[in-house]
């Protein structure tokens, strides 16, 4: 095989932005040969500029021979499904974020993959990781430039979304249709992040959520949380879809310094010249700090991360490249979120790793208490994404 042939099951906001890529021809060795999506009126537009083999049901695209592969971009709770779905049909899967709605889905599609379908490639679409910028701190802290670390501190409050993007779709901002606010639909890359470049994963989670506070939905669109890790660092978690101008900031202190990220694009280093730990217990000063060299750390700028992601899947299909984001790494940031979410809105700190069915019953309980609460209705809307992913 020199050439893989995807299909698009789901064509919202990022389905369109795949399929379009797809036809310039921006990813070599790949090419789309069939769409889906339940809404008929959306099928049949693209199925007019496309001149693909439009479905509109998932099964009938698996069943019809024309791909190798599927990029999964429907809502939230389907991803699952479909995923299963497509791995019985021996076709290969790149799914949009989140892998899941809840920590105990996830697991059940990795233990379903992991056991009886590794021949398969199987990806999560985090394109940020394909930022030179994340990369670079990754490498630092990989590289013990950083050394220990002891806080983690992101600010995620410039989400920024109208009322009329949540009108935009009948299941955006539900409990039912979603699973989630701002955590489960925009903080899963920024979650993933926290993971990919640290390694890490909290031990424990506090946290404040706020449900419709600055939108008529029944979901949280404002969040706080504390985390606590197994070496004693501490974290910090700050997001928000309604404050504006918002900020973008995230601080990785260790024993050596403090890196920061400002809105995604440059990197600070302030480098101390010995350990903070050692020289904390050994100057004879009371009121001496460690010498710092503070210095902007150079980074490339990078096309559009999707794409990159995508060829990097095909690569994988053609030539067993390594996968840049296996979908089996999408439950580390999703379990941190879940756990945000829960212990946000119950008060009760949760501890990690997470109960699946006493979240599933947490869950289940949202549902059936908030239904309705949403009174945004649906309408019309233009999406301009490269706002949302270029960050």
């Amino acid at each position: 095989m020199d050439k893989i042939r995807l299909g698009i099951v789901g064509l919202g906001n990022m389905g369109s932005i795949h399929l379009s890529y797809l036809l310039k021809g921006d990813v070599i060795g790949a090419t789309a040969t069939a769409i889906c999506d339940i809404d008929k009126t959306a099928l049949d537009k693209f199925a007019a500029s496309s001149k693909l083999p439009a479905f509109a049901k998932y099964q009938e695209l698996l069943d019809s021979k024309t791909v190798d592969a599927i990029i999964i971009a429907t809502p939230h709770y389907s991803h699952t499904e479909i995923a299963a779905a497509a791995f019985a049909k021996g076709i290969h899967v790149l799914c949009e974020k989140p892998i899941a709605v809840t920590v105990k889905a996830a697991r059940e599609i990795n233990e379903l993959w992991t056991k009886n379908y590794q021949r398969l490639k199987f990806g999560i679409m985090f394109q940020q990781r394909t930022s030179p910028v994340y990369g670079k701190v990754r490498e630092l802290i990989a590289g013990g430039e950083l050394g220990e670390i002891t806080r983690v501190t992101w600010m995620c409050t410039d989400w920024f979304r109208s009322w009329a993007y949540y009108a935009s779709g009948g299941w955006r901002a539900t409990w039912e249709g979603e699973g989630g606010g701002v955590l489960i639909n925009q903080c899963p890359h920024t979650l993933d992040m926290m993971y990919w470049m640290t390694g890490m994963i909290p031990r424990r989670v506090t946290a404040v959520a706020r449900l419709g506070h600055t939108h008529p939905i029944e979901v949280e669109d404002e969040v706080s949380a504390i985390m606590e890790y197994p070496n004693g660092a501490i974290g910090h978690f700050m997001a928000s879809t309604g404050e504006a101008p918002g900020t973008g900031r995230a601080e990785i202190a260790g024993d050596h310094g403090k890196i920061t990220i400002e809105q995604g694009r440059t990197v600070r280093f302030g480098r101390t010249r010995q350990s903070v730990k050692e020289f904390n217990r050994t100057t004879p000063e009371s009121f001496s700090t460690c010498e710092t060299w503070d210095f902007e750390v150079p980074v490339k700028t990078v096309k559009d991360g999707h794409a990159i992601i995508t060829q990097n899947f095909v690569n994988a299909v053609l030539k067993d490249e390594q996968l840049i984001a296996p979908a089996i790494e999408g439950i580390k940031g999703l379990e941190t979120g879940n756990a945000m979410l829960m212990a946000g809105i119950t008060g009760t700190p949760v501890e990690l790793p997470m109960d699946g069915d006493a979240y599933e019953a947490f869950l289940k309980g949202l549902i059936r208490k908030y239904r309705g609460k949403k009174t945004l209705m649906t309408k019309a809307t233009t999406a301009n994404m490269e706002a949302s992913y270029k960050r």
